[in-house]
């Protein structure tokens, strides 16, 4: 077992402080754990394994990290604190020897329309410094380069501490464009989604939701005054069109109501654009969607920036230039600076520029916003402030960082994590990729399930030893898909034209239909440019992208999927009273807890208590509704079911809903056998979360899946599911298209489209169209390469 040594702390020659070389959890019960005891060496590589939702995050990020977090909070002043998320602390009994926790984890990055690549990791602000200093014509400060800070003047009069007034004026000057307000581009509305124009008011001519002539809205435009309710829009006076669409609020009186008119564009912008798209209703968003358009800022050309930033140049390049050159150009550009004024900055730009290349990320230009990097991007885009870190004796927390990664990156990846245990550091690694699992000192397998059925830990020790365990982990660590012998014939092509999105050069592709097609290639080549951004859109694509699902505490994966709406009107008809009472968010909810099953008390800077309500003894429901039962279990019991349960009971019996069946078969078939259908979505894993995303499109009416890398958080025994799934899906006759970087899936397709040769400017082509075998016969790729030495050829 490859463990930090440890000595006894009582022999000469040995300090006493030298001895806490282990972090020793005991009696972790946090989400599905199993009252488990682990110790971690310090300053080593340990890789934790086991099949999806088998207790891997409860343990690295529920338990640990969680607890590390708490304790460094817990530093600083009650004031300080109150700002401050409050942590509870984690249901384990001992945690000993730990060390400050870097979480570095898969979250995306925060879609604000104002952060970009170079602001979430400083590039930003040393490029402003840089062109503040050496820029011609100087502007002014670094604020004359932010697209965040608007240039402002005011002037007044302020009080000396004499009681005198004298007149002051306050000027900064700012680098915003003024008509986009630094967000690159500017929102219009199609008219037409708007109303009919054939039509007048009174005839229904708006086709906005919510804006009937019978309700409320109806009334303020029939009595504003402004224009003829009676009158066809299209015969309208420039000035009534005006009033109809832009008019500013306006107060009027109705029947002797004081009321307020404005616009549609404004209210609707006040109504609708200011929520958050995914919180509003179904129709709502569709009727966004379909009615604003966002177009490129005109006057700043959607670079974000005021003409007079734009115009400040070192060398012929002004900042929105900097910013939008692929990374690994802009490296190459900063090295060729030759100023001593600025020597430590350009030296701290370079390394940050140089980071960004070393870990695979050189294809992004510091423009990109940081909303449309994905998971895999958004992580290592979080490491970048790490890498040249001074601190050591830190532990670092990392969750999948192989995820997005042609096998070409993980070797990059790997030799980074080493990198980082050898100054010193403890690294904890989730992670199911093979060749990150190899390089580990220890690992820490959990399982021997899912959910109730894991939350144990099945072996710990070194990574030779894991093979020849027994565990799911050790059996499939070499396994290996070979290739199909015989390969589907395609029933149709899918044509890609001149394809120009992004990084793609006029790309001309046929996509097989009626087979299993995977897209690969290096991260970065241009995958979901071609198959997102340049597919002709039709009714009959279905696309399950790595959006994260969001949800509340209240949301569980019945809620999620539908499938309580079918139960729910299956009680309903059986106990003859309505659907509503069987909801705990609705008008069955306990009154005591509100339908949330505990109740949470907020203790300020403390950490929040949550004990289980009294009334209803955390069942969520009132005691009345728990008396009705369908097919002899009330509701409680239902949402209590996991997935194989409630399949098998609501598909015979007096229980058969055909309806809530299917569903719960679709959840079965991606491997969800085991989630409890009240469990709510936030204990959920991220690779759990991504195949009941996958559960839920599969019910959709589609004759084409685009799947975007659904082996991600996926266990070794797991992806042999997913090829069966696929497989499935193939065969009812749909046609499958799958961006995806796991040899597996490449081996088992029918047919491969293969970018490159590699990322940003240097990818965007395809470089190989055709069978897997074709490809590993010719080895003319990355790709190629590595297909051909995992399955042996």
């Amino acid at each position: 077992m490859s463990m930090a040594t440890r000595t006894d702390p009582q022999s000469p020659g040995v300090h006493v402080a030298d001895s806490h070389d282990l972090i020793r959890v005991r009696g972790a019960r946090e989400n599905n754990l199993n009252d488990i005891h682990v110790e971690l060496p310090k300053r080593r590589l340990t890789v934790f394994t086991g099949v999806s939702g088998s207790g891997k995050s409860s343990l690295v990020f529920g338990t640990i990290a969680a607890e590390s977090q708490r304790l460094i909070n817990e530093t600083y002043s009650a004031f300080v604190q109150g700002f401050m998320p409050t942590l509870a602390r984690p249901d384990v009994d001992v945690l000993d020897g730990l060390t400050t926790a870097i979480i570095v984890d898969q979250e995306r990055m925060g879609a604000d329309p104002r952060s970009t690549v170079g602001t979430a990791t400083d590039a930003n602000a040393m490029l402003r410094i840089l062109f503040s200093r050496l820029g011609h014509p100087h502007i002014g400060p670094p604020s004359a380069f932010s697209f965040n800070t608007a240039s402002v003047q005011a002037s007044g009069m302020i009080k000396r501490g004499d009681g005198k007034a004298e007149k002051a004026t306050f000027t900064r000057t700012g680098g915003m464009c003024q008509r986009c307000e630094g967000r690159g581009a500017v929102t219009d509305f199609d008219l037409t989604a708007l109303y009919d124009d054939s039509k007048s008011l009174n005839e229904g001519a708006l086709t906005i939701p919510g804006y009937s002539m019978d309700g409320w809205y109806g009334r303020i435009f029939r009595g504003c005054g402004f224009f003829d309710p009676d009158k066809p829009i299209r015969k309208f006076t420039k000035q009534e069109l005006h009033d109809l669409l832009y008019k500013e609020p306006t107060k009027i009186k109705i029947e002797g109501t004081n009321l307020t008119y404005a616009g549609l564009i404004p209210t609707i912008q006040r109504s609708m654009l200011a929520k958050d798209r995914d919180a509003m209703q179904p129709h709502i968003r569709a009727f966004v969607d379909r009615a604003v358009v966002f177009t490129t800022c005109p006057d700043c050309d959607g670079t974000r920036l005021s003409e007079a930033a734009r115009s400040s140049k070192i060398e012929g390049i002004s900042i929105a230039d900097a910013c939008a050159m692929q990374i690994s150009d802009l490296a190459g550009w900063v090295r060729g600076l030759d100023e001593p004024g600025v020597a430590p900055l350009l030296t701290a730009l370079r390394e940050t520029l140089d980071s960004f290349v070393e870990i695979g990320l050189g294809y992004l230009s510091l423009d990109r916003p940081s909303g449309t990097l994905s998971g895999g991007e958004a992580q290592r885009t979080k490491m970048i402030r790490h890498l040249g870190s001074s601190l050591t004796d830190v532990t670092y927390v990392f969750d999948e960082p192989t995820t997005g990664m042609h096998p070409h990156d993980i070797q990059r990846m790997n030799a980074l994590l080493l990198r980082l245990r050898d100054k010193g550091n403890t690294v904890l690694v989730v992670e199911h990729e093979p060749e990150t699992i190899a390089i580990a000192d220890h690992v820490v397998d959990l399982g021997p399930g899912a959910g109730t059925a894991g939350g144990t830990v099945c072996f710990e020790g070194a990574v030779d030893a894991l093979r020849t365990s027994g565990t799911i982990t050790g059996r499939h660590f070499d396994d290996r898909a070979a290739l199909k012998d015989k390969v589907r014939e395609p029933n149709g092509r899918l044509e890609i034209r001149g394809a120009n999105a992004h990084n793609l050069v006029d790309v001309d592709v046929d996509v097989p239909l009626g087979v299993l097609c995977v897209v690969t290639g290096v991260a970065g080549s241009g995958k979901s440019s071609l198959i997102h951004g340049s597919m002709p859109a039709g009714e009959g694509v279905v696309s399950v992208d790595q959006t994260a699902i969001r949800g509340s505490r209240r949301s569980n994966p019945a809620t999620y999927t539908g499938v309580l709406d079918s139960i729910r009107k299956a009680f309903a008809k059986a106990n003859d009273v309505k659907p509503g009472l069987f909801s705990a968010n609705s008008d069955g909810a306990c009154p005591t807890c509100n339908g949330a099953g505990v109740i949470y008390t907020d203790l300020a800077m403390m950490a929040g208590v949550a004990t289980p309500c009294e009334e209803c003894e955390g069942k969520r429901f009132q005691a009345s509704v728990l008396e009705y039962r369908f097919g002899g279990k009330n509701i409680s019991e239902v949402l209590a079911m996991s997935v194989a349960e409630a399949e098998e009971f609501f598909g015979s019996g007096e229980a058969w809903t055909p309806a809530a069946h299917r569903i719960l078969e679709r959840m079965d078939q991606v491997g969800l056998g085991y989630l409890s259908l009240g469990q709510p979505l936030t204990t959920l894993s991220g690779g759990e979360r991504q195949r009941l995303k996958l559960a839920t499109h599969m019910g959709d009416k589609g004759g084409i899946y685009v799947l975007d890398e659904p082996t991600t958080g996926l266990h070794l025994a797991d992806v042999e599911h997913l090829l069966g799934l696929l497989d499935r899906l193939v065969d009812s006759g749909k046609s499958v298209i799958v961006i995806e970087h796991h040899q597996a899936v490449m081996a088992h397709a029918d047919w491969i489209i293969d970018l490159g040769p590699g990322a940003g400017h240097d990818g965007g082509r395809v470089v190989f169209e055709g069978t897997p075998t074709d490809l590993v016969a010719a080895r003319s790729t990355l790709t190629g390469e590595h297909l051909a030495t995992y399955v042996g050829s």
